[in-house]
């Protein structure tokens, strides 16, 4: 495997999908890995998270170490009773676990969405990137795609992360070739499936935890901060917390709706400024009222051929059950929820302001 790993390739295209997330994404995702050409990878900037950019040059064992560690939020989440159901590794566990060795970051949704053998894949990495020499976090990352490009037999590179619209700035700063899929689905049917999600209710306690501490980051949390809190939000940033804490509380849907717009809103006012060959937009109800037609333009912006079994095969994978499930709600939320995502639905509509 080793051999196979280190043999290079040339990596023609590296694509980044972006989006609120619950939008049928990693759906997508797996519909790319199907692809003959494409490295799919899963959920790959969420889980290095802020530890995909340093500044400056690193070593190859630095690297890796970003790679390597588990991440804490995860960690925090499985600890405390309420994985994602994005987390892979956890349902056909390995030799790592979060309540001994910690799960490494690249385990826990990247490689077994590419692999059966997640622990072989990241013992063959591990091999290869220690060594590398030092230099910027972006040479290292185009790097581990050529490595694993080789050992899947691809040549082009679909990254896709939920959540993932603050992304995109710092990505096309540090791939300035790269290109760029902002993925949205209806907001009343997106924003009820984040208020159902673990990981969307945890965000928007977050949320309302550094909006009630006056904080932009939690880097800048203290302890003055957390024991001003009230005591049903302050043990979400323990170690481990009572589950009924995310999974149980009331939380209201326009909350998620707000979310979802500003989180659109984003999304599109970054592909505005991306010259038209470098970023486009992808509506889940359109992948599903046209499949072959709209991964077909995917894989000309990709810059793959829209394979005609790929397309056959992809069209069968999706998923239409759970489209206008917002309408079954009760009128009333129904409206309420369609009013919290009017100003995202509007500037779907009508472009960014300004």
């Amino acid at each position: 495997m080793r051999r196979q790993v280190e043999e290079k390739v040339a990596v023609r295209s590296l694509t980044f999908v972006i989006g609120t997330g619950r939008s049928g994404s990693t759906a997508l995702s797996r519909i790319m890995r199907a692809h003959p050409a494409v490295l799919s990878l899963n959920e790959f900037m969420a889980s290095v998270g802020d530890a995909a950019f340093p500044d400056g040059k690193v070593t190859g064992e630095e690297y890796w170490r970003s790679l390597f560690g588990p991440a804490p939020h995860f960690e925090r989440m499985i600890r405390s009773g309420v994985p994602l159901p994005e987390f892979l590794y956890t349902r056909r566990p390995g030799r790592f676990a979060t309540e001994t060795t910690g799960i490494p970051a690249l385990s826990l949704m990247v490689l077994p969405h590419l692999t059966d053998d997640p622990d072989g894949l990241l013992d063959a990495l591990q091999a290869a990137v220690v060594p590398w020499p030092a230099r910027s976090a972006a040479e290292h990352h185009l790097e581990l795609f050529e490595l694993l490009c080789a050992r899947f037999g691809r040549t082009a590179v679909v990254e896709r992360s939920g959540y993932s619209t603050g992304w995109a700035p710092r990505l096309l700063a540090a791939f300035p070739h790269a290109k760029f899929v902002h993925m949205y689905r209806d907001g009343p049917d997106c924003a009820l499936s984040m208020s159902r999600h673990p990981g969307y209710r945890m965000i928007s306690l977050l949320l309302e935890i550094k909006a009630r501490a006056g904080i932009a980051s939690f880097a800048d949390l203290t302890g003055e901060h957390i024991r001003s809190l009230p005591e049903d939000l302050s043990p979400l940033l323990d170690d481990c917390f009572d589950p009924a804490l995310v999974r149980d509380r009331d939380i209201p849907l326009r909350t998620f709706g707000t979310l979802w717009s500003s989180l659109v809103a984003e999304g599109t006012q970054f592909l505005s400024q991306l010259p038209a060959d470098q970023g486009t937009t992808l509506a889940y109800e359109d992948l599903l009222d046209s499949p072959t037609d709209e991964l077909t333009r995917l894989a000309d912006f990709i810059g793959v051929e829209p394979d005609q079994q790929w397309l056959e095969a992809a069209s069968a994978q999706l998923e239409h059950s759970h489209r206008g499930s917002a309408h079954r709600l009760p009128a009333a939320a129904l409206d309420e929820l369609r009013e919290s995502c009017a100003p995202g639905t509007r500037v779907l509509k009508e472009g960014p302001i300004g």
